[in-house]
This record gives structure tokens, sequence and C-alpha cells, in this order.
């Protein structure tokens, strides 16, 4: 069994092959953090990696000797006031005001498997055997309030998944001010600490700084995980790079306003946090309440970045997405949004999708513009039924044309959100998130319905289950446009206007929930201008998300580079858009373009009668490639191998799991002059094996040992071939890789 309990020296070690985390009963019931890091043959006493010293100014309980202080102390979830003067991972609220807790061990339970959260989405197994949870009872003696920290360790992956519950036992009304997921104390702090930052069309850019004294954070208040971080952080050994040294990472599995915190303090230990932001949050418990936070995954890796991300990615792929979607390739679809935009009409819809039929596409995706009177950004969020003057025969006679044609038909929503030109609005004014006697701020036009309320919410699960059981649709693009201000209900006293955040999340994963329990077999994608909102909570419901608005094919180098330290390549919409392209203008070659795109869920958002003969001609051949390599592009192992946030070449590949094919993807973004000769080495490959690799229709055979260790020719071709051919800026190639 993966968890250990030992009784003489009252210390939990959860261990795998990988890694091995500690935690110990200390002499005030408090919990201890020993270890966390590579797996440790397991014993009864690991007391020696806690330390203790006395120092000046350094408070200590009372009938424990001085050298027991919180603040000297690394500690598993630690509270404020009792001596640790460090950030802290609970605050609570009494009927007297103070925000002192004192939990203390009172019992435990291992089994086989892993619970659900309430409410909440959450990594899961399928069977008994794939995970082991522990869950510890703690309980603050003088208020009744009883805590649980649940830790779920995998079998077979470096992972281990946290979170907490809380339960009024007592009769006091008690106010949760701050609850945390995970907290961590490391015991030093020579790490760099790598996130994920950006803003809209330029999300999910890494950053890596080393750690300083005090705290560095990433955050969102905005209502939304958000463009600008991602609830992700990771800390790496300062000689770790892609391929080897440890790295810890940490991710949570929520959607809304989040905190993700490395603090160092004056003696090198880092205290890691991630959770539900504190600001702005509050929660009432009355005596029998109870409150679940989200959960935390942890991922240990002493294979660098790279294993990290395999692991994050193996783990959301197969136990956090979901459904009949989740191990399946994706369809290659059109969008018409780069297209049109908001002007289109049925017969150019069809025609539009006409041609992609031709040459091959299987999914044609309807975005904004097709309901209530939508034929610009000023009207109609909240009317969810077709606009007949553009749509004579609305969603279901559009939707069966498309059908009739051998596509499947998809269709866009933005759920959450309401025009005040709108039928919903001058019904419903007090839907929206407002507060009384003030003015509200508008973005794109539009403002946020109240999702925190149940009526709300099924009010929207109304309408667009109408559409949906009425037309055959067969996705859905759910969209959410805007950050969150006024964030106010009506529908909540005064003194629970803390709880609206958390509980608006609540609300869109229930819409989700029941969407995809009505409609299991509808590819759901999740999107907030681009990638607002990708984060691990959606994935549950939503197994890929529109990575960004941003569809320049250079740009989404760096973009798709930086969301695959997290999530996987299936999880990435990617498309193929017109040039010059619509964010930056940047004229792309369309082969580049396709050959980034080709590592996500692929599909094109242009209008491709209006390409040349030869160009659909290429449309037609990339296409067909992405279904002969979809399988392999989606769910094979991710390698990053070179990096475009440091030079001016990127790469990258999949992996099949038996290791006897892959597909290679290198960019370089300028061309220089007399450019020297260059190399690209690959990885994951069996070394044993001979290779036939296929590039541009030149192929050749190599072992894998020199694929990986002497690289593969990435040199320019046409002066390296002298055949002519144009290989200038924005230059890329594929390499298919398959064992002999």
């Amino acid at each position: 069994m993966p968890v250990f309990w030992h009784e003489n020296t009252k210390q939990f070690h959860l261990l795998n092959p990988h890694l091995s985390y500690i935690i110990q009963v200390l002499e005030n019931g408090h919990l201890g953090q020993l270890y966390v890091g590579k797996r440790l043959n397991d014993r009864e006493d690991f007391g020696q990696l806690q330390e203790r010293a006395s120092r000046s100014f350094s408070a200590y309980p009372e009938n424990l000797d001085p050298y027991f202080s919180l603040e000297q102390l690394r500690q598993e979830y630690p509270c404020y006031g009792s001596g640790d003067m460090r950030y802290p991972a609970v605050e609570v609220e009494g009927e007297n005001g103070s925000t002192l807790t004192d939990f203390v061990y009172l019992s435990h339970k291992i089994f086989d498997g892993k619970p659900c959260l309430e409410g909440l989405p959450a990594t899961y197994t399928e069977q008994q055997g794939e995970a082991t949870t522990l869950q510890i009872l703690l309980r603050d003696p003088l208020t009744g309030l009883e805590l649980t920290l649940n830790y779920t360790i995998f079998e077979t992956l470096p992972v281990l998944a946290r979170s907490a519950y809380f339960h009024n036992g007592g009769s006091q009304r008690l106010v949760l001010q701050n609850a945390m997921s995970l907290s961590v104390d490391l015991p030093d702090k020579e790490y760099e600490m790598l996130t994920l930052y950006g803003a809209w069309a330029k999300e999910r850019m890494v950053q890596i700084t080393p750690l300083q004294m005090g705290a560095q954070e990433v955050y969102s208040l905005r209502g939304g995980s958000s463009h600008h971080m991602n609830p992700f952080l990771a800390l790496k050994r300062p000689d770790a790079n892609e391929t080897q040294g440890e790295v810890l990472g940490f991710s949570l599995v929520y959607s809304g306003n989040f905190l993700a915190q490395a603090q160092v303090d004056g003696f090198d230990v880092v205290r890691v946090m991630l959770g539900i932001h504190p600001e702005h949050f509050s929660w009432e418990l009355l005596p029998g309440a109870h409150f679940q936070t989200p959960e935390a995954v942890m991922v240990y890796s002493d294979t660098g970045l790279g294993g990290m991300s395999r692991a994050f990615h193996t783990l959301y792929r197969t136990r956090l997405a979901r459904g009949y979607w989740r191990d399946r390739p994706r369809p290659v679809l059109i969008n018409n949004w780069e297209a049109t935009y908001f002007h289109f009409n049925e017969e150019k819809i069809l025609e539009i999708a006409k041609g992609a039929k031709e040459l091959g596409i299987e999914l044609f995706v309807l975005d904004d513009g097709w309901f209530g009177k939508r034929d610009d950004d000023t009207t109609s969020l909240g009317d969810w039924y077709p606009d007949l003057s553009k749509l004579p025969g609305g969603i279901v006679s559009l939707a069966k044309k498309i059908e009739d044609l051998g596509m499947k038909f998809g269709l866009w929503f933005e759920p959450e959100m309401v025009s005040k030109d709108s039928r919903l609005y001058r019904e419903h004014p007090d839907w929206a998130l407002s507060i009384p006697g003030r003015g509200m701020s508008p973005s794109r036009h539009q403002h946020v319905l109240d999702f925190s309320r149940p009526e709300v919410v099924d009010y929207i699960g109304d309408l667009m289950e109408k559409v949906l059981s009425q037309a055959p649709v067969s996705y859905v693009k759910w969209d959410m446009n805007r950050s969150m201000t006024e964030v106010y209900s009506r529908a909540l006293p005064a003194h629970r206007q803390g709880e609206v955040f958390h509980r608006y999340i609540l609300g869109v994963y229930a819409l989700y929930q029941r969407l995809t329990d009505r409609f299991p077999q509808i590819l759901f994608e999740s999107c907030s201008g681009g990638g607002g909102r990708f984060d691990p909570g959606l994935l549950y419901y939503a197994p890929q998300c529109w990575t960004s608005d941003n569809t320049d094919g250079v740009e989404r180098l760096k973009i798709q580079y930086g969301t695959s330290m997290v999530y996987p390549v299936s999880s990435m919409g990617a498309h193929v858009s017109a040039v010059p392209n619509h964010q930056v203008h940047r004229m792309t070659p369309l082969s580049t373009r396709a050959n980034v795109a080709f590592f996500g869920a692929f599909g094109y958002e242009l209008d491709l009668n209006l390409l040349s003969q030869q160009e659909r001609q290429q449309v037609k051949e990339q296409v067909a490639f992405m279904k002969e390599y979809r399988q392999l592009l989606q769910f094979g192992d991710f390698y990053r191998l070179k990096n475009p946030f440091t030079g001016n070449e990127a790469g990258w590949m999949a992996v099949s799991a038996d290791r006897r094919q892959a597909v290679v993807g290198y960019y370089r973004v300028l061309r220089h002059s007399n450019m020297p000769f260059t190399r690209m080495k690959l990885q994951g490959l069996d070394p044993s094996l001979c290779y036939r690799v296929t590039v541009e229709g030149e192929s050749s055979l190599h072992y894998g040992d020199e694929l990986m260790y002497a690289g593969l020719s990435t040199s320019d071709r046409a002066a390296s071939k002298r055949d002519g051919r144009e290989s200038g800026d924005f230059y890329s190639f594929l390499a298919v890789v398959k064992a002999e």
C-alpha cells in the first residue's frame, strides 16, 4: 500500500515509484511537513528531517519547550496567530472576532481509490488500485470546526492531489476567510520559479525567476483564471532544464479567482500555497455547514520540465478530462468567425461549408451572430434563439443541411453574459451582477449574469437545452468574453457577498455538468476571449479549450509552447487562419500555419473558397495528413525540443507510446544571410531502433541514438540542397519518424 502510518512516531509516508511525501503529527497535535521529493525507502522514523532551534523573538506554546516554535517548524496546513508569522493556509473568524484556529489531529483513514469533490471538478480513478487516499481529520477544540485534509497519491504517476474540507461541528456561526487547497513547506530556497503570464492574444508566456526573500505570486481577481496569469507555478532547481533536474509543479483545478504563491522566510524555508484567492472571499459556516476547497495537484519530476509536463499531460488527459471525447481524436473543423464575423446568412454559411467538405473537413462551427438581433457585439447576449432574418429555417434547418453535406455541425454560445439590448435584460435587469446605487462597467458592450443564482443558471440552461435538443449539434464552443466587475448578488444578504465569486464558478460548473450529462456525445470546447480561462477546472467538462484568439502561426509558437508546460496537446484548439493575420497582420506561409496547428485540436478559421486552387490542394493534403496522424499528434508523448522564448527557432515532437512512431515540428522565425548548419536533438525514441525519417518528401534511415544524441539536420534546406526551394522567414517543416 503506498500510504504508511507509523503509530509509534506518528508519521505518514505517501510513496510510489517516483516520489515520497512525509507528514508527522507534532507534539501540539498540528501536522508537520518532513519531506517531499524523490522516493525514499520507508522506515518508521524520519524525525531527523524536522530540525528545530530556539531563536530570539520566536514564540512557543505553553507547556512545550522553547525549541518547539511554529515559526521554526515546517508545517502542513499552517494557521496564523500562535507563533507562525508567515502567510497562513487558513483563517476563520469566530463569533468573538478572532481568526485564530488550532487544528489538532483526531484520526485518519486510508483507502483505495479517490473520492469525488462535491460540486467541483477533480481528478479521478477508474479502478481503485490506481490511487490511494489518505484523509486526516483535525479539529479546533474551541469552535468545534473540523478540517479534513485529503491526499491522493497515484500509483504510476509522480502525482499527489490535495484538497481541504471544513465542517462546522460546533455551535458558533463561523466565517471562513481563507482556505488554501495546498500548503507545503520546503527546507531550502535553491529554486527558480516558473510561471505563465500574459494578456489577451499572448497567453501563457513562460517566465523564470530565482526565488527571493518574501512572497512571489501569481493570481487572478478577474472572476476567471484569466489571460494574465495561470493557476500554476513550478519550482525548479537552477540546473534543471527540459531533460534533467528536479522540478515541483503545482496546479489548481479551478476556474475562478486564485492565488499561487511561494514565500521565502528569513531561514530560507519556502512555503508554497495554492487556492481560492482570499481577497474578496468569505464563506459563512453556520453550525452543521461545510465547505470544500478546489483540488490542487502537485507533480514531482527528476527528469526536468519535460518530465513534469508529461506527468501533467497524462493525468489531465486521462484522469481529469472525461466522457465520450476523452480518448477520441478530435474532428478537423472549420469555424466561420474570421471568415465572416457577424456578417453572414444561410447561403454564405453553406457556401463555406461546401468548400470545406470538398477538402475533407469534418465539422462546421457557426460562431457568434446567429441569435437574437446580433449584427454586432452591442446586442442580444442572453437571447438564445435563432435570428430568422439570417437563418430562415433556424438552427435546425441549417444544421440538417450541414449534416446532409456529410459534415457535423457545431455552435457558439456565450451563456454567462447579457447585453443590455436584449429581451433577457429588459425582463430581468437584476440578473446582471451590479451594485445597487452604483454604475455598471461594460466590457465589449456586455455584462455578466449572476451565475451564483440557481434560477439564472436554470434559465440559460433551458434555452441552451432547447437549441441543442432540437438541432443535430455535435460541438459547442462556450465563450466568456470579459472579466467581472461590480460583483454583487441581489440574491444574497450583505454579510454573504464574499461568497459571490465562488458561487458564480460553482454555477458555471453546474451548467456544464447539466449539459454534458444531457448531451454526452457533444464535444464541448471552452473559450474565454481565447485562452482567458484555460485551466484544469474546465478540462473536466470540456476536453479542449480555444488556446488563444491570436491565430498567427509565429505567435502561436510561444503560446502553445507555454501552454504545454501543464496542458496536453489534445486540449489546445489550434486553427489555420487567413493572411494577413487578423491580429498581427503578418504574412505567414500556409504550410507553417498548419505545421504549428497540427499540434492541437486542428481546424481552419477562414473562407477556404477565397484560396487559390494550389492553396486549396495544399489544404486538402494538410487535412489528409492530420487525419492520418491525429491520434499520435493529440495523444502521443509530447517533447519540447527548442525554446522560442530563448532563440530564433522552436521545435517539438509527439511520440507514440511504443516509441515506434513520431512527428517532429521544426520552426525558424527569421532567415539570416549565410546561416550556419544546425541540428535539433530528438527525444523519446528507442535508441536501438532504426527509423525512417521523411522530411519534405525525402527520406533517410537513422538509428534512434543518432537522432537523439547527434540530432536531425535543421539547416536551411534550400541552401544545403541547392534545389531552388524557398525557405525564408517563417519557415517550418515536419519530420515523420517511423521504425523500420
